[in-house]
């Protein structure tokens, strides 16, 4: 999110919380705008001929009727390039860091810094000669950004054509021109870092079949209920599940390059310790701070809500932007209940004809596009990238049958299904073996048995038959119980 160049300009008619609507001619569905004397940021959700609704990802106290709207007519985009790892952003890539540094710990409405850092320079070493012909998610040159992790500058994937000039290897800035490409004789300047809208997907070549297990390193994941490289996860659990520890545990063990975390609505403290841990844990595959290949976008529930509606399609974006690098991500959303609860909200303040618990009738539809852009794929630069989406949902009172846990289960390849019982007998991670399922598991199976040469899917089989067994024998136990209880009442000690 950076400072918006003025196109339109209009003024407030009405505010209802988050929402604002402005006289704006000339808008563009979707597009950036910044709001009142003091420059809130929104983003146009609904056009009616002059008249535009913006949800704000900022509050709205003070704003009135009167107040002057600005938009640039672009849409709601993110800076990437080098400077995003081990970084922590806000829902729409405002860097958190450079923000406290400016204003303090307490945000001033209106900040907009750019999310990637302008001064600092970085070792650009070009892959490509002048007069080469380019394409669209070619690798331009490389930079070593951490000690972890190659940064691969991309060209855009909307841009072609003749590459008429390089830099040399170098020191640069992010917004310097470090190329120049020739299209239908307009030049357009090439730097390290490039936009692309949020809720549009990146382009990619060829879409496989997920085949490759991300190893998580929890043992009851891997052989019982294991995900695959680019596939999707579901996390349900009440509360006192541990949902947010096996997510931590994941994203710190898991065999992926890159982590991704959204914190969408979690309380302050708990981002807070998550944070605190991301930055003294140690990568267990490189020795290395684990937030050397981490990417954090904290959105916490004091912010406003339609900031959480907005923070899940940042972290996906960010994550296929290392995708088309070639590297594989783990995408981790914490939780996807508290995201929905955002879109109910906007949904009712737009007085739109709710569905099952108040949920918008487009939630089913919106879980899947999300889930959708997770995907095993060959990249516009022809390697093989993946983005694996895992997003824990919190069932109000446990019960798997409301709407946000139905739906990610019908939508998602593996169900991490969590157990209070089992929590709270300490017995970690709390998967529940009668719930949880993979859909995985009769794909990657050939992986298995080429690495280890051992019959895996034999012995998973095998595993899952005798749980089953047990509960069978528990669920016996219980029902001769109650009639045992019934027939001559409950035995005395």
């Amino acid at each position: 999110m950076t400072q918006i160049d003025p196109v339109e300009r209009g003024t407030v008619l009405r505010v209802a919380g988050p929402l604002i609507t402005a006289r704006l001619p000339g808008a563009v569905m979707g597009s950036e705008a910044t709001v009142g004397r003091d420059g809130i940021v929104g983003e146009i959700i609904r056009l009616d001929d002059e008249v535009a609704t913006f949800q704000m990802y900022e509050t709205t106290e003070l704003v009135r009727p009167g107040d002057p709207v600005t938009s640039s007519g672009q849409l709601l985009s993110v800076e990437l390039g080098p400077g995003l790892l081990g970084q922590v952003f806000d829902g729409i890539q405002r860097p958190l860091k450079a923000i406290r540094e400016e204003t303090g710990v307490r945000i001033r409405r209106g900040v907009l810094l750019p999310a990637l850092g302008r001064e600092r320079q970085w070792p650009f070493v070009p892959r490509l000669d002048a007069g080469t012909r380019v394409t669209g998610g070619e690798i331009l040159g490389t930079v070593q950004e951490t000690e972890l992790l190659e940064h691969r500058v991309l060209v855009p994937p909307d841009l072609d054509g003749e590459l008429i000039e390089i830099v040399p290897p170098g020191d640069y800035t992010v917004d310097s021109a470090v190329a120049r490409v020739r299209r239908d004789g307009i030049v357009h300047p090439l730097h390290l870092f490039h936009r692309w809208p949020v809720r549009l997907e990146r382009p990619s070549g060829e879409r496989y079949l997920p085949h490759v297990p991300l190893i998580t390193g929890q043992r009851v994941l891997d052989m019982l209920f294991p995900l695959a490289k680019g596939g999707a996860a579901a996390v349900p659990g009440p509360f006192g599940a541990d949902r947010t520890i096996v997510q931590h545990q994941v994203a710190r063990w898991c065999d992926a390059q890159v982590i991704v975390f959204v914190g969408c609505g979690e309380r302050g403290n708990e981002m807070v310790d998550l944070l605190e841990q991301f930055e003294a844990l140690t990568d267990p595959h490189t020795g290395r701070p684990l937030l050397e290949r981490s990417v954090l976008i904290a959105n916490t529930s004091n912010m406003p809500v339609t900031a959480r509606e907005a923070s899940i399609y940042t972290g996906v974006t960010v994550s296929e932007y290392f995708r088309d690098q070639g590297y594989h991500v783990a995408l981790i959303v914490d939780s996807t209940s508290r995201w929905a609860e955002a879109l109910r909200e906007v949904a009712g303040r737009l007085e739109e004809l709710p569905a099952e618990e108040g949920y918008p009738a487009y939630l089913g539809s919106q879980l899947a596009a999300f889930y959708e852009r997770a995907g095993h794929v060959r990249t516009l630069g022809g390697d093989d990238g993946s983005v694996t989406a895992i997003g824990s949902v919190s069932p109000p009172g446990g019960d798997f049958s409301e709407p946000v846990t139905r739906h990610s289960e019908a939508v998602v390849g593996t169900f991490w299904a969590l157990s209070k019982p089992l929590a709270d007998a300490r017995h970690y991670p709390a998967i529940d073996w009668e719930d949880s399922f993979s859909g995985y598991a009769e794909r990657i199976s050939e992986w298995w048995e080429q690495e280890f040469r051992e019959h895996w899917t034999a012995a998973r089989a095998s595993m899952l038959r005798l749980l089953q067994e047990s509960s069978h024998e528990s669920q016996l136990l219980e029902h001769w119980s109650a009639v045992r209880s019934a027939c001559f009442g409950k035995p005395t000690s």
